[in-house]
């Protein structure tokens, strides 16, 4: 497995909301840092890339849901946001993500260590997410650590915490996504910090597919069952130095 390039003098981080089944250039910014923070125990977003995504199917685009208790619970965090324990998942889900890449080259490969993962992570919508972005991860050769910010104590909020979040874990160098721009650019608490801060380029590579034309942005799972060991190399060649 691969990992950045360390210089001892430095150590860049990239922060990220743990999202469900996540498309491949989430694993391109985990793959450019030294340490890769899930933002988990901030508010949780309703039909949101936090519990749902998107599928290729010979049917066109298809969105997979993961059911999560929102009745009364508007602040509920990430990390706290639990499943609905009555909503016959992961077994629905399932049936549809196997039968839509049943021709996949290596579904056989990947697709039983994901349902053993989505079995047994039902309790909260941060732990499912983390648990199979981690087990991706592995699959594309990405070594990047992670942690979860929950489980570092910082009380600011906005571009602040994130700065907060960097000091904690020693960070010089921080990675953002493109979307982010805006607010980070006129909040200067990066360069207030001494934290220098540079954005993520991504260009999608095209690939092998299943059900047609190419379709790009889906969910990363996409790419893994349809290119297998090749799988780490395609994602990296989006990667915009």
């Amino acid at each position: 497995m691969t990992q950045p390039a360390v210089n001892p003098a430095r150590k860049s981080a990239a922060i990220m909301q743990p999202t469900f089944l996540p498309w491949i250039g989430y694993f391109g910014l985990m793959a450019s840092v030294d340490l890769f923070i899930f933002l988990d125990d901030v508010q949780f977003d309703k039909r949101s890339w936090q519990q749902r995504n998107r599928i290729k199917t010979p049917n066109g685009v298809l969105w997979l849901t993961v059911p999560v208790l929102t009745k009364g619970r508007r602040d509920q965090t990430i990390c706290d946001a639990e499943i609905q324990p009555d909503a016959k998942f992961p077994d629905a889900m399932w049936r549809t993500i196997e039968m839509n890449f049943a021709k996949a080259p290596y579904a056989s490969r990947y697709l039983p260590a994901l349902h053993g993962i989505m079995a047994d992570n039902t309790a909260t919508i941060g732990e499912l997410n983390i648990a199979i972005i981690e087990w991706m991860a592995r699959e594309f050769g990405i070594a990047t650590p992670t942690v979860r910010s929950s489980q570092t104590p910082v009380a600011s909020a906005k571009a602040d915490r994130l700065v907060d979040l960097c000091r904690a874990h020693g960070v010089t160098d921080y990675l953002s996504p493109p979307g982010s721009k805006a607010y980070l650019d006129d909040s200067n608490a990066f360069s207030d910090a001494g934290i220098a801060l540079d954005y993520f380029g991504y260009t999608h590579p095209e690939y092998a597919q299943l059900h047609g034309a190419f379709e790009p942005y889906m969910s990363a799972l996409d790419l893994l069952v349809n290119e297998g060991p090749k799988a780490g190399e395609i994602l990296r060649s989006g990667l915009v130095l």
